[in-house]
């Protein structure tokens, strides 16, 4: 057990299979993760994934503290290994929705800042314990939730080191919608299966762009753009569609 990794139609879906252990990583998951990433990446027949937890009581809770805090606390592991398993490589422009049911908390929060779309349970609980312990979530949340939502409400989801409730975070945008439990999955496969049959190269230059020009300066973003533009009127699929919509 640890890192399910299966597949129906276009979507991949990555499961956190450690449910005993409310999907606490291993670094062995950790592994095992940014390599399904890889996979998923380089298979051209897999246009979204969904990204959820086994069982109901945890979608993850992060990294196992057995393993992680005496690996760490060396200073001779290096958590850029880590790096495959958050997304923090360029590159990953595959659509990615979050399934998230009960706890999320610490690294497993910071996996789903890394995805796209999140639907969480009416009872799901999320978390930054890290400060409460003297250290900080480092697994992509320093650079990515400022990024996302309002400065305040990051600082306090960072600073705070409290529980948030999925109401809570769905007003501060950190999620998209919050549903009961038993629709969580069953809406990601919705959205994920939607988002696969649109056009790859559109959905993914739609990601790569809201990923990479943020931060360029204004004449350079534009220019980007308009090179983004021009390779998804330029590919195959769009010449279709747009041939099929003249025809009408």
């Amino acid at each position: 057990m640890g890192i399910d990794f299966t597949r129906e139609g276009a979507v991949a879906i990555v499961r956190f299979a450690r449910p005993d252990k409310l999907n606490a990583l291993t670094l062995a998951m950790y592994d095992d993760l940014g390599r399904a990433y890889a996979e998923i990446m380089a298979d051209d027949a897999v246009n979204a994934v969904v990204l959820a937890g086994t069982g109901d009581r945890a979608f993850c809770v992060g990294a196992d503290l057995a393993e992680s805090i005496p690996a760490l606390a060396t200073g001779d592991f290096d958590i850029s290994a880590w790096d495959p398993a958050h997304l923090k490589p360029p590159g990953f422009f595959k659509p990615i929705v979050a399934a998230v049911k009960g706890m999320c908390m610490g690294g497993g929060f910071e996996m789903m800042l890394a995805t796209d779309l999140r639907i969480a349970a009416d009872d799901a609980v999320f978390q930054f314990p890290e400060v409460n312990h003297g250290f900080v979530p480092a697994g992509g949340t320093l650079v990515r939730l400022t990024r996302q939502i309002a400065y305040a409400h990051a600082m306090e989801i960072m600073l705070s080191g409290r529980r948030f409730s999925a109401d809570e975070l769905l007003i501060r945008g950190v999620l998209n919608q919050v549903v009961p439990a038993a629709q969580v999955e069953p809406l990601a496969m919705e959205w994920a299966t939607a988002l696969a049959a649109k056009s790859p190269h559109a959905v993914q230059s739609i990601k790569e762009a809201a990923l990479t020009l943020y931060d360029l300066p204004l004449a350079d973003a534009f220019a980007r753009e308009a090179e983004l533009s021009k390779r998804s009127f330029t590919s195959d699929d769009t010449r279709a569609t747009l041939a099929r919509f003249a025809k009408r």
